[in-house]
Parts: structure tokens; sequence; C-alpha cells
């Protein structure tokens, strides 16, 4: 049993710029009957989770990981832990595990569905949240699993599902009659992501135009990606065709961005996909608009409507495997080359997490960088 107690990250949830590292029991309260004790080894951060943040209320991503002050939050990150007690049966100490997990140092979980795959942390509080969200992955059995490729795969999986289910949802849809999809904050991974599954497509008769938008600062790095047909930066929109029918996924959340490709397409903006909100400070109603109005990207759906058994999906199995089929031409390209489009960085502790957090929400970091942390 850990002679110290656990630690925890949390942060305002009225003002995000305000954070706290508090101490926790899960590293050293009694275990209940049929719980398992994790060991969080180190986790993601990433514009990703400003996102949850920002939508922490309205999302419910504040209910996964319960704090015990009203008014602070933990932030949901993706990572790896290891089982270091259990009492639950199928459960062992010693197994890593990849999900969903709290930017802490322990995790307490109450297993169900156990099998070989891994488990649903079934935990009271979470048993009205997305299941997706709720599956701890055995590393030993994860097809998409590589253990050299860890640090990739806690930064770039996560969002990378995102990124293939935006895709699907796109051709699922036939574009809706759009000859071009326009991304938002270009230079995040999510927006990166999309656009490597778009550009799959190329030469075919159901390829797309990928245009990114993205700051004057990360310019040089969106292009050098060699995914997009064009980047601009922001100030540049008004430069782009307002004769093409556009699809825009809006990875920023920037509500007086939104309002100017509205008003730049108008009536050739097919669909407006609300994603991301990386631009936290600029959230705002969609009050207001020409053109439709914007319709909320919602993963966890996505994912239930492709699981579900033919003919109505593809089933469970057929999902996994064109997530992994894709994943692997899309970790290769992210982190391979001349100039990987990842670099990891890697550190431990709470100074260092709260200086990555920071970073990040302040929309400093490279967008190179995909840190990956630990307390």
């Amino acid at each position: 049993m850990p002679a110290t107690p656990g630690l925890r990250f949390e942060v305002d949830t009225h003002d995000l710029r305000r954070t706290r590292v508090v101490e926790t029991s899960d590293a050293d309260a009694a275990l209940p009957e049929g719980a398992a004790r994790l060991r969080i080894a180190h986790f993601a951060l990433t514009s990703n989770n400003i996102t949850y943040a920002a939508f922490g209320e309205a999302m419910k991503y504040w209910q996964f990981f319960p704090t015990s002050e009203p008014g602070w939050g933990c932030i949901p990150v993706w990572g790896f832990a290891e089982v270091v007690e259990s009492r639950a049966p199928g459960v062992e100490v010693g197994e890593r595990l990849y999900g969903y997990l709290p930017m802490a140092s322990h995790l307490v979980v109450q297993p169900g569905r156990v099998n070989d795959a891994g488990f649903m942390d079934a935990s009271v509080h979470r048993r009205e949240l997305p299941a997706v969200y709720n599956q701890l992955l055995r590393c030993a059995t994860d097809p998409l699993y590589h253990a050299q490729l860890e640090g990739a795969q806690a930064v770039l999986r996560p969002l990378f599902v995102t990124s293939f289910l935006i895709d699907d949802f796109l051709v699922e849809n036939q574009a809706f009659g759009a000859s071009q999809v326009l991304l938002s904050s270009a230079s995040s991974k999510t927006a990166y992501g999309t656009a490597f599954c778009l550009a799959q497509r190329r030469g075919t008769t159901s390829a797309l135009r990928v245009v990114g938008l993205t700051s004057p600062r990360n310019l040089g790095f969106t292009e050098s990606l060699e995914l997009y047909d064009q980047v601009v930066s922001y100030d540049a929109l008004a430069s782009l065709d307002p004769g093409v029918p556009t699809v825009y996924i809006d990875m920023a959340g920037d509500a007086p961005l939104r309002q100017r490709v509205h008003a730049h397409w108008d009536g050739q903006l097919v669909h407006s996909c609300s994603v991301g909100g990386t631009h936290w400070q600029q959230l705002g109603s969609a009050a207001g608009l020409a053109g439709p109005r914007p319709v909320l990207f919602f993963a966890p759906a996505q994912v239930k409507r492709r699981a579900a058994p033919p003919p109505d999906g593809w089933g469970q199995e057929g999902l996994q495997l064109r997530i992994a089929q894709a994943w692997a031409g899309f970790v290769k390209h992210a982190t391979e080359g001349r100039s990987p489009a990842l670099r990891l960085v890697q550190a431990h502790g709470a100074e260092a997490l709260t200086a990555a957090y920071l970073r990040l929400l302040q929309g400093e970091a490279d967008p190179r960088d995909g840190f990956v942390m630990s307390l």
C-alpha cells in the first residue's frame, strides 16, 4: 500500500487559468470489494483537453472524475495506467491499461463487463455517461498498442479516432453536397488528423478540397504537413473563393471567426460542424449567423452508429479494424520523416504539468509538441 496519498490536478471551472494540485485518497484508502486501484503512468495533454474544460459543464466532462469541492473540476485525459491492487475478479495486478483517466497519480475503478479486451469502469457516477469514455483497454490484447509508440499513442490516438469519425461522418452524408472542407485551428492534431483522412481520397471522384485556417505563427508548420490543399491565416479568410460549396469543421470554437466564415460563404456554406474549443476565450452564441445553424459533432454518437451490428453498422470489430488500418498510416506520417509532425515532450510533477497546461490554455504551445505528463 502506498505510504503517501494520491495527487490530482484541478482547475477552477469558472476561470480555467486557476489551477491547484490536491491530495486524494485514491492511492492509500482501503480498496472496496470488486474495485481495482490504478497507478497512472502517464497521460497526454493537448488542446483537446482544453476543449474538454471549455465544454465541461455543457458536455458533462466534469462528471467523469468528481472533485470534493464545488467550482473545481478535473479535466479528463487519455493515457496509460497499471493495476497496482485488485479485488475485482479478472483484473490482475501488473496489467497495463489504456483509456480515459483523470489528471492524477491514481484512480480507483469498479470494473464491470470484464473481457479479454478490457473492462468498463462501472462506478456509479459514470454509469449514465457515454460508454466509449468508460472503457479501459488491456494493452496486452489491444491491436493498436505498441510499447515503443506509447507516447505517440497517448497524444494522437484519441484525437485521431475523432478525426476518423469526422471523415466518416462526411462520407456518410456525401459531404452535404460540398466540394470543399474548411478546417479552423488547422495546426491542431485533431484537425490535421481529419485532413490526413480526407487526403487519402485524393485522385478519386469522392475527393474534397481541404483548406486549413490557422494563425500566422503556425502557418509554416501547417503547410509542412502536406495534408491541406491550401493553408491560409485567419486574417486572409476573405481571399478564399466564396462561391465554392463548403463544409466548415470548426475546431476553434471562435465565435467571431464563425461569424466571418458564415458571412463569407453565406448560401454556399452547406454544413457547419462544431467540434472543438481551442479558442476557448472566444466561445459564443450561434445566434444571428448567416447560413446553416452549427451542429455539434459528438464522436460517441458516431461510434454508436458505426459499432451497431450489420447491416445498420459495421459491428464493433469492423469499426476497430477500420480505425486500426487508418491509424497505422497516420502514426507513420506523424512520427517519421525528415520533419515529423509530432515531437514528444515528457515531464513529471505538478510544476511541469501546470506549465504545460497553461501554455496550451494560452495558445502558446508549439504545434509539434505533444505533452506526455505524469504526477
